[in-house]
Order: C-alpha cells, then structure tokens, then sequence
C-alpha cells in the first residue's frame, strides 16, 4: 500500500518519531495509523531498558504556585530529556504539564511520591515510561519539590528563545517580604544560593570548611596565634558563595540580599532553585 506523505507528517506530529520509524510503522501496518502508533509505541517500550543509561542532561522545569488555607504553596518539577530536540516537541511539553497537573492535584512533596500519583489512566511513573517510549529517548522525572509560606513567588528562566524554561525558581517570604520577592527570585537564578543564611548551613559543612581554611593558612605560612582569626575571615567568602542573604544582590550590589529584604521589613523563609540537567 502507497503511503502518503501526508499520512507520514499527520503520524510524526501524533508521536514525534523519526521519519523513517513512522515511514515503517505505516507501512507494516498497511497504513492503518492507530496500528502503526501501537508499533510506534511498542517499540519505544522494547528498547526501554536499553536507554536507561544514556544521559539526561536536557529537558524542562515547571513551577506553579497555589493558594492554601494558610498562605500559599509553590511547586516544581523537573522533566529530563536526552536532546533539547525532545525536550521542546508540543508532546514532551504536553506531558510535563500532566505531571504537574498530578503535582498539584495529589499534593506530594517528593520525586518518589509523584512518581507513584495518578496521572490519566495511569501513574505518573506510566507516563514518564510512556513518553520515553514515544521517543525512543531515555526520559527521567527529575528534582521535585514543594515549599509553603504566607506567599510564595516563581520564576522560570528562558536561556533560549526556542526551548522551554531551563532554571525554575520558588521563593516563599511573609507578607511584607513578598513585595521584592520577584528580584530576589532573578537573583537566586543567577547566583545558585544553598541556603537562606549562616544558621542553615550544617555544622559539618563548616567544619570541613575551616579545616581546609586552616590547612590552607598554615601552609602560608601565617602566626599560629593569627591562623584561628585568618580562617574566620576568609569564611566571609564561603558564606558568600553558599548563603542567600550574604550575597551582594544583583540588582544592586552594594547591598546585600539580607539589607534589601530587612528594607522591605520583610523575611525570606524558603527557596528552591532547578536547573535542568544539574
């Protein structure tokens, strides 16, 4: 049976296969196209396990943000693909969206939890195996989360005018803080914080730092009766880096994020940051 290239373009756009994979479909199918999307799908499903070691470095993030009995609730997923050409088709998109549909309707908090939530007809974890099958790419439920606050803001980054958002930002702030949380949300983009501020961060953490601080002066040289006094100051650095409030603020930095929102009369009591592939 003669198969059209109409028919070959109407099943690409229908599965986002290759041209050649949806050529064959149709024809062992003799062009009948719920059959060839069937075979389609089949195969996807076949090769499943074959693929579950490719990377997964492209894709999306998707963030939401909600009204509670208590304030508000935001959040976000990440949807992972092997080629941004997947991560951008209408279908990965379309897919994404059921997944966070599933978020905000089961109101899960984990990757494990959503991945067990209804989705369709299905779970979340069938969906995730059914896209993947469609094409033929290892796709993965990445980061997940959920935080909660009196408000909550969002920001999506666009890195590219043509591929979904790639960095996904949550702020959860008082009332008073909520009135710069958006800045605070682009700067957290950009400068990838750890935590909100110096108490956040494990003690572990710190002591690994000062030790190797410690090393670090000694080395150089410096009075051992000094080290001790070197090595908190040099922490000023680390704290930069890793905490939120500490950090010079992008729009302005002459001030820090702490001053800008202590400004506002406000307090930043949550964030999450997302980027695809990290």
């Amino acid at each position: 049976m003669a198969i059209s290239m109409q028919d070959i373009k109407e099943l690409r756009e229908l599965t986002g296969a290759g041209l050649m994979e949806v050529k064959k479909a149709l024809e062992e199918a003799n062009g009948d196209k719920d059959a060839a999307v069937k075979a389609i799908r089949l195969a996807g499903k076949k090769s499943l396990a074959k693929r579950e070691d490719r990377s997964t470095a492209n894709g999306l993030v998707m963030a939401k943000v909600l009204d509670t009995a208590d304030g508000q609730a935001g959040v976000m997923l990440e949807l992972n693909s092997e080629t941004d050409f997947v991560g951008k088709s209408p279908k990965f998109v379309q897919a994404a969206e059921e997944i966070m549909q599933a978020l905000v309707d089961s109101g899960v908090s984990t990757r494990d939890e959503l991945l067990a939530a209804k989705c369709g007809e299905g779970t979340v974890k069938d969906k995730v195996e059914e896209i993947g099958a469609l094409f033929s790419e290892n796709i993965v439920l990445g980061k997940v989360t959920r935080i909660e606050g009196e408000a909550v803001t969002s920001y999506l980054h666009y890195s590219s005018a043509d591929l979904p958002a790639q960095v996904g930002v949550l702020v959860a702030t008082d009332k008073a803080g909520a009135e710069v949380a958006h800045d605070i949300a682009l700067h957290i983009a950009a400068y990838s914080p750890r935590f909100i501020d110096r108490e956040e961060v494990p003690q572990s953490e710190l002591d690994k730092e000062r030790e190797t601080l410690r090393e670090m002066t000694i080395k150089e040289g410096k009075p051992e009766k000094i080290v001790d006094k070197i090595v908190e100051g040099r922490m000023g650095s680390f704290y930069k880096d890793n905490c939120l409030l500490d950090q010079d603020f992008a729009k302005d930095p002459k001030k820090s994020v702490g001053q800008i929102v202590k400004a506002a009369g406000g307090k930043v009591t949550a964030f999450a940051r997302f980027h695809v592939g990290s």
